[in-house]
This record gives C-alpha cells, sequence and structure tokens, in this order.
C-alpha cells in the first residue's frame, strides 16, 4: 500500500510537474512579458512624458500685474473723452465712455482694431482646451472649470480693451499708453514661450503654436502704435477730418462715381476661348482692391478672424491625430499584425499558419503611413478651400454692397426690401463677424471629415489594390456587375439618341415633338431601368449637394437653402441685416451729402472762404473751376446730380426729408412765395 501510495503519489506528481510546465508554455504562447523597444523614443512618442515647466513669469502673475494696469489705462483714458448725454455740466461732460472702434465708419486704424480682434479670439480658443481657463484662479477643480470658462469669456474682452481704446481717444498720451501696453503685452507672451517652448498638453509644440496668432498680433501693435505717437508729433489734421471720421473715403467715393472715365475696351462682345474664361473665373476669387471703394471695417474683422479660426482648428487637427497615427505605427508588432491578418484586414499568403509576418507588419505600417498622408492632404484641402471661399467671400461683398449703393435691392435680395435699421438688423449687425468666424470653424471641421474619408475610400479601394495586386473587392464587384452597368448605360445613351433623332422634329424658328405614340412605348417600357438610373442620379445628388454646402459652409453671401426658405438659414439672415445696417448707416453718398449741408454751418472765416466750401460738391463733380457767372447754371446742374442721386437711390428719400426740413439746411434761403 505503501508502495502504491507513493507509487501513485508519484505518477501523480510527475504529471502534475508536466502539467506546469505545460502551462508555462501555453502562457508564454499567449502572452507577452518581452518588453518591445519602440521605434521612437519614450519621449517623442507620449506626450505625458514631457514634464509641466513654469514660466520665470507665470500667467497667473502676468494678469495679476496686469489687469490693474489694464484697468488704470481705462480710467485714465475716460478722463480724455467729455460726455455725450449724461450730466454734460459735471466736470465739462468728462470723463465719457471709451469707444473700442467706431465700426460703422472707421478709416485710419482698421489694421489695429483687427490685430486686437485677432488676439481677442486666439485668447478664447486657448482658453476653451485650458485646464485653468481663468487666469487668475489657478487649480481649478472639474466642477468649477465651465463657471470660470464663463467668467473668462467676460474677463479677456475687458483685459485687452484698453489696447483697441487707445487708439480711438486720438491724443498723445493715449498713443503712449498703447505703445507701453503693447510692449508689455508682447515681451511677456514671448518670454513666456522662450522660457517653456514644450507643453505636455495635446502635443509639445501645440501650446507654443497656438500663441503665434498672439504673439504677431502683438508684435502689430508694438510697432503701430509707436508709429501713431510719432505722426501726431510731425502731421497736423485738419479739425474737420478729426469731428467727422471718414470723411477723407466720402470724398473718393465721390470723386470715384461722378468721375467721367471712358471704359476701356470695345463695348463690342467679343467671343472668348476657354482659357480667358477660366481666368476671369480665377479672377472672380481674388480680391484686388478698387479706386473709390473700401469695404467695411466689420468685414475686415470677420475675416481676419476666420483666418484665424481655421489656423486654430487645423493646428488642433493636425496636433490631435497624427502624432497618435505616429505612435500606432511605431508601437506595432507582429502579434497584433496576427490579429489583424485573422480578421482579414491585411492580406496574408498563409493567413490560416503565420509564419515570420515581416512583409504583413510592413504592409501595415504602409496602410498607416498611407492613412495619416490622407489625413494631412485633406487638411491642407481643406485649408486651402476654406481661405479661397473666404476671398470670394470678400469678392461678392463688396459688389452686394455697390449694387445697394445704387439702389438695385433686387439684385441683392431675392425681394423687395426696406433698407433701414430695425431691432433684428441691430442685432445680426453685432453678431455678423462671430458668426463669420463660428461658421469658418465648423465649415473646416465639416470638409475635413468628408474629404478625409473620401480620401481614405479612393485611396485603399483603388490606389492600393492597383499598386500592390490585393482587396481587389470594389475591382471584383465592378467586374461581376459589368453587364448592369452596361445596361444602364446603353439606356441613357439610347433615349439620349431617340429623343433627339426621333421624338424631337426640328424647325429653323421652333421644335416640337413628333412619334408620340413611339415616346409613349419606350418611356412605359424603360420605367424599371429609369428606376435605377434615378438611384445613381441620388446618390451623385447627395454626393454633390453633401461637397457643395461643405465648401460654402462659411461662405455667409449665399444662401444653402432655396429661395423661399432662404430666412430659415441663419448665416445667411444674418448677413441680409448687417447689409441693411451698413448700408442704411454708411452709405458714402449719403455721408458725402449731408457733409455738404453741415459744412457751411461750420465753416468761420472770411465770405470768399464760405462760398468756396459751398461749392465743394459741384468741385468734386467738375474738377476744372467754373467762371462765377455760371453759377447759376453750375446750381442747376448740382440740383439735377442731386435728383439722380435720389432716383437711383430711394432709401436716401427718407434720411433726406429731415435734412431738409430747416430751409437752411442746404446753405440757401428759400424765395418767399409770390403773391
Amino acid at each position: 500500500m505503501a508502495m502504491a501510495a507513493n507509487g501513485s503519489g508519484g505518477t501523480h506528481d510527475a504529471p502534475l510537474d508536466i502539467g506546469f510546465a505545460g502551462t508555462e508554455d501555453l502562457v508564454s504562447d499567449w502572452y507577452i512579458y518581452e518588453t518591445v523597444e519602440p521605434a521612437v523614443p519614450q519621449d517623442d512618442m507620449f506626450p505625458s512624458a514631457i514634464p509641466d515647466c513654469d514660466p520665470t513669469v507665470s500667467p497667473r502673475l502676468y494678469h495679476v500685474c496686469m489687469a490693474p494696469v489694464s484697468l488704470a489705462v481705462l480710467m485714465g483714458l475716460s478722463l480724455l473723452v467729455k460726455r455725450r448725454r449724461l450730466h454734460r455740466s459735471c466736470w465739462n461732460g468728462v470723463p465719457g465712455l471709451l469707444s473700442p472702434a467706431n465700426f460703422l465708419e472707421e478709416e485710419g486704424n482698421r489694421g489695429l482694431v483687427a490685430a486686437v480682434f485677432g488676439i481677442l479670439f486666439s485668447s478664447l480658443c486657448v482658453l476653451v482646451l485650458d485646464r485653468d481657463p481663468l487666469p487668475l484662479i489657478t487649480y481649478s477643480s472639474q466642477s468649477t472649470r465651465e463657471y470660470w470658462k464663463i467668467l473668462a469669456l467676460l474677463y479677456y474682452p475687458a483685459f485687452y480693451y484698453p489696447l483697441i481704446a487707445c487708439a480711438t481717444v486720438r491724443h498723445r498720451v493715449s498713443y503712449l499708453m498703447g505703445c507701453l501696453l503693447s510692449w508689455c503685452h508682447c515681451v511677456v507672451h514671448i518670454w513666456q514661450k522662450v522660457d517653456c517652448p514644450q507643453s505636455p498638453k495635446i502635443y509639445r509644440y501645440y501650446s507654443t503654436l497656438s500663441y503665434v496668432p498672439i504673439i504677431l498680433c502683438l508684435v502689430l501693435l508694438s510697432l503701430w502704435y509707436p508709429a501713431l505717437l510719432i505722426r501726431s508729433f510731425t502731421e497736423q489734421e485738419e479739425t474737420l477730418d478729426k469731428e467727422v471720421t471718414g470723411r477723407g473715403y466720402y470724398k473718393k467715393y465721390l470723386k470715384a462715381v461722378l468721375s467721367k472715365r471712358p471704359r476701356k475696351g470695345s463695348s463690342a462682345k467679343i467671343e472668348e476661348n476657354l482659357l480667358s474664361r477660366v481666368r476671369t473665373y480665377l479672377r472672380s476669387y481674388i480680391y484686388a482692391p478698387e479706386e473709390g471703394f473700401r469695404i467695411p471695417l466689420k468685414l475686415v474683422l470677420s475675416i481676419t478672424t476666420a483666418v484665424i479660426a481655421v489656423y486654430q482648428v487645423a493646428l488642433l487637427l493636425l496636433v490631435a491625430v497624427v502624432p497618435t497615427i505616429q505612435i500606432v505605427r511605431a508601437g506595432m508588432t507582429k502579434d497584433i499584425v496576427v490579429l489583424l491578418v485573422q480578421f482579414g484586414l491585411v492580406p496574408s499568403e498563409s493567413p490560416a499558419v503565420p509564419g515570420d509576418m515581416e512583409k504583413e507588419l510592413n504592409t501595415v505600417k504602409y496602410y498607416l503611413w498611407s492613412l495619416e498622408v490622407c489625413y494631412i492632404c485633406s487638411l491642407v484641402l481643406c485649408c486651402l478651400l476654406t481661405c479661397a471661399m473666404l476671398l470670394r467671400t470678400l469678392v461678392m461683398h463688396r459688389n452686394n454692397l455697390k449694387a445697394l449703393y445704387q439702389g438695385a435691392v433686387l439684385d441683392v435680395f431675392y425681394k423687395a426690401h426696406i433698407l433701414r435699421p430695425s431691432r433684428q438688423a441691430i442685432v445680426c449687425w453685432m453678431s455678423f463677424a462671430s458668426f463669420q468666424t463660428a461658421f469658418a470653424c465648423l465649415g473646416l471641421l465639416i470638409q475635413q471629415v468628408i474629404f478625409f474619408i473620401c480620401s481614405v475610400g479612393f485611396t485603399f479601394l483603388f490606389v492600393i489594390p492597383l499598386q500592390s495586386g490585393t482587396n481587389m473587392y470594389l475591382f471584383k464587384m465592378m467586374q461581376n456587375m459589368w453587364p448592369f452597368w452596361l445596361t444602364l448605360v446603353i439606356a441613357v445613351i439610347v433615349q439620349n439618341l431617340a429623343a433627339h433623332y426621333q421624338f424631337l422634329e426640328q424647325h429653323p424658328l421652333r421644335k416640337e415633338l413628333t412619334n408620340r405614340r413611339a415616346l409613349y412605348i419606350v418611356t412605359y417600357l424603360l420605367f424599371p431601368i429609369n428606376v435605377l438610373v434615378g438611384v445613381l442620379a441620388g446618390v451623385w445628388r447627395m454626393v454633390i449637394s453633401g461637397l457643395y454646402n461643405s465648401i460654402h459652409f462659411g461662405q455667409l453671401d449665399i444662401s444653402l437653402l432655396n429661395r423661399s426658405v432662404e430666412t430659415f438659414d441663419p448665416g445667411y439672415h444674418t448677413y441680409c441685416h448687417y447689409l441693411k445696417i451698413e448700408v442704411s448707416q454708411s452709405h458714402p453718398m449719403m455721408k458725402a451729402f449731408c457733409l455738404l449741408l453741415l459744412q457751411p454751418a461750420r465753416s468761420e472765416g472770411p465770405p470768399g472762404l464760405r462760398a468756396s466750401n459751398l461749392e465743394e460738391g459741384i468741385q468734386l463733380m467738375q474738377p476744372k473751376k467754373a467762371p462765377l457767372s455760371r453759377a447759376r447754371f453750375k446750381q442747376s446742374r448740382a440740383r439735377w446730380w442731386l435728383a439722380y442721386t435720389l432716383l437711383n437711390n430711394p432709401s436716401l428719400t427718407a434720411c433726406r426729408k429731415t435734412a431738409l426740413s430747416d430751409p437752411t439746411a442746404n446753405g440757401t434761403q428759400l424765395s418767399p412765395p409770390k403773391p
């Protein structure tokens, strides 16, 4: 029994050891214990390996110091501005409210205003993804972070308010403050990025690259304000130009409209070839400045922020996806390739018996590299298309504004509109630049998704199968269905030939249907085939409408809906009301006319000087000075020009009634009625 027990114990122990040995072999086959060295260093692959960097001037210290300075500058600048309505008798109307910019009539500092808006939008892009959206408060919890983001949306406009308000005061002290503020902001931002060029957020260089628009705009402000300060000492501006902003532009516009210039080229219609048509079409996407016309400041701001939005969104899409694909490609192992081969995702000569898998591993890496190339190419294409549409929208804005200035309302809108302010028009005018920026962001995202899917499908269904001779699924399907495709093609060709030669009777001046019985028979017989052709046409309609709408998504001057329901398009609806405000409040002809009416009341000097000012509008129409004996003739001609202007601009009539209610509004006394 002992021997048996020992024997049984020995026999029991032996299989147990063998079982454990087999288990170890099984575990070694299915589990990988050895570390696989990545092809790329660990620090370059994973952003989390980058330690947090604390710059010498932290963001919290920067804002704690600069926020009180900005507030003090605002209070100091308010002492240079007089109040217009509230308690004007107190302190002689000082202090007053600081205006960021004259958005309807700004003429000289358009680049400065656009730079400040670029800084403001770039700061918005940074705070959305920042761990501490409000720099004054660090280490915010997840529950309170959204509240700090809402507060930051109000903090950043107030923080950068002095940078734009220093230019509107038009004083040497304000220019000096603008120089100091812009220099401080610029030096601190550059210093922070030099101290800490890398950060673990998304990608090691994402933080630095996202601040590039802010630094460039601050550099522009650092050069602009010194130029304004130097010009204030060297040049003496006219008092009227200071009081009425944009007066120079109105004079240029009036001269351009009233100047008699012969049109270039012959009036005869010349047949254009294909090359000239292509050249004309490409020129329609390039905005070239025209003499006597200036796009409004709101359009300049919308295009500037939209371009910055394209850069910020493209940068985020690039650094969020491409490094991840590179990490996956560098960490790809043969064990993962075996799994992909078993699922049939990677072609293999012997999928049932995995071998060396070196060839399959190279195939997977090539697929991932192709995926990366498709992503980058589609992103570059989307950026180019979005920028091209923004340039195109500038051309369309100019055409629409010129048409509305001339009173051609139906050339712009589907139905007649009254060009006057309203509650909805004011709201749309305020939000137009913001809408243009947001639509540019969303349009780029939608384009990237669509073009990336299309490029991947084309690459993996056409290019790679033709190159390697594997995964010919699409070609096999087309080969098996060639009778079906041939039937559809023949049916379409037969219908077109029959319609041209059998069912259409052509006469010199008219065309008539003929062979109607045969037409009815063919229509009945080809109905099932036409249903299948309609399916293909529906797919093409879906593709082409998706591509068209995604490309023109950021273009607000056109509606993506039908004309009968275009009011449901919020972008186009905002653009239409924006045009109403711009044309009704900033019509250059109306402004020039009002300046001409107000000029005699403002002029103080000898009678000869007042007479010359009275005839300024006539001098604009004819540069050569006419003799004084023809004053009555010139007055009649000026009245005819006024009648012609009002006839082509009916919207100006309502504005002129209030101006002419005073008998001396145009500088002349009405003659008493004859008895």
